[in-house]
């Protein structure tokens, strides 16, 4: 459970191996790091399905990084599902099995758990076995097994790197990247601010300061409380209990009275439009070659980075440079 802390709460850890399944109340037994060995074996296969999140939330209650993971989710985007093909549409498209979803929205922290929310539970396990078996099975058909091997090298590699890292929070607020130098600086120090008093109360970041209000903070620099007090959706609680420590924290950013105007946005050139267009078609016509879904090949990000130099990471890296990357080269 996420909604109200800032580290997600571990209140069920469910297990499938050989034909058992069986859940763990992580509440009653808070220390699990006798999973650790098997966790951090690479030799040993981990299936989840859209790991990231488990991963996240499982490591540091296990006390080690899970090696030698096998998504059932990237799995299925490589023979052709959707890129983010749930877990019960999985199943029932390859298992021909149907799952309930009534326990989806259940409070998992409550005890005790009832009958029906152990077997949907269990039921989250209980495929997983079989699924892998018949995605490795369907990749080898297609000569993708490499493909899967090399997203799960990287997903074994970023594992230890999950949590953020306060300093880097304020990249992921939109909008930031394309302001001048001083006001990315003092993003990086509010949002750093952020992260780190989130971390201290465990409550969502977003309970501290939303991320509008923290953009708008970063583009209008108030540097008193009545300029502070005219902040979009910084509500009265916030302004009352962190207001000093936000305009402290923006006058020890150091920015100079001055600042640059803000840039306008403007419309791409219609040549640069044209060309983005004429890569995404390319994606998508290579996309329906394979059978699998374009954004698994390049998302339009990776398309505009393209087009602005970057020749590194994305559709130019791993298998995807051999399968689409070549092609977008040529086609630049």
């Amino acid at each position: 459970m996420r909604e109200r802390t800032y580290f997600a709460q571990l209140c069920l850890v469910q297990l499938s191996f050989g034909e058992r399944a069986l859940c763990i109340d992580s509440l009653a037994l808070p220390d699990l790091t006798a999973l650790a060995p098997i966790m951090a074996a690479p030799n040993v296969c981990k299936v989840l399905h859209a790991a990231r999140q488990d991963l996240e939330v499982l490591a540091p209650a296990v006390g080690a990084g899970l090696q030698g993971v096998f998504d059932t989710q990237v799995a299925a985007a490589l023979i052709g599902m959707p890129a983010q093909v749930g877990y019960a549409d999985l199943v029932a498209q390859l298992l021909g099995a149907h799952l309930h979803k009534a326990e989806t929205r259940t409070d998992w922290s409550r005890r005790p758990l009832t009958a029906g929310q152990l077997a949907y539970a269990l039921d989250d396990v209980r495929y997983l076995l079989p699924l892998r078996q018949r995605l490795s099975e369907r990749l080898e058909s297609l000569g993708r097994s490499a493909w899967l091997a090399e997203e799960m090298a990287q997903l074994d590699a970023a594992a230890g790197s999950l949590a953020v890292d306060p300093d880097e929070a304020w990249r992921r607020i939109k909008g930031i990247s394309d302001l001048d130098p001083a006001r990315r600086s003092l993003a990086r120090a509010l949002a750093a601010w952020r992260e780190r008093r989130a971390i201290e109360a465990d409550r969502p970041r977003s309970w501290i300061v939303s991320d509008i209000a923290l953009r708008d903070l970063v583009l209008r620099v108030p540097r008193s409380r009545n300029e502070l007090a005219r902040t979009a959706e910084l509500p009265d609680g916030v302004l009352n209990h962190s207001g000093e420590q936000i305009l402290s924290v923006i006058e020890a950013a150091g920015l100079p009275a001055s600042l640059p105007p803000l840039p306008r946005r403007q419309r791409p050139e219609a040549a640069e439009t044209e060309r983005l267009r004429q890569l995404s078609l390319l994606t998508q016509q290579t996309g329906r070659e394979l059978g699998i879904a374009p954004e698994i090949l390049a998302t339009r990000r990776d398309l505009q980075r393209l087009l602005n130099g970057e020749r590194e990471g994305g559709p130019l890296s791993g298998w995807r440079r051999g399968v689409i990357g070549e092609r977008l080269l040529q086609a630049l």
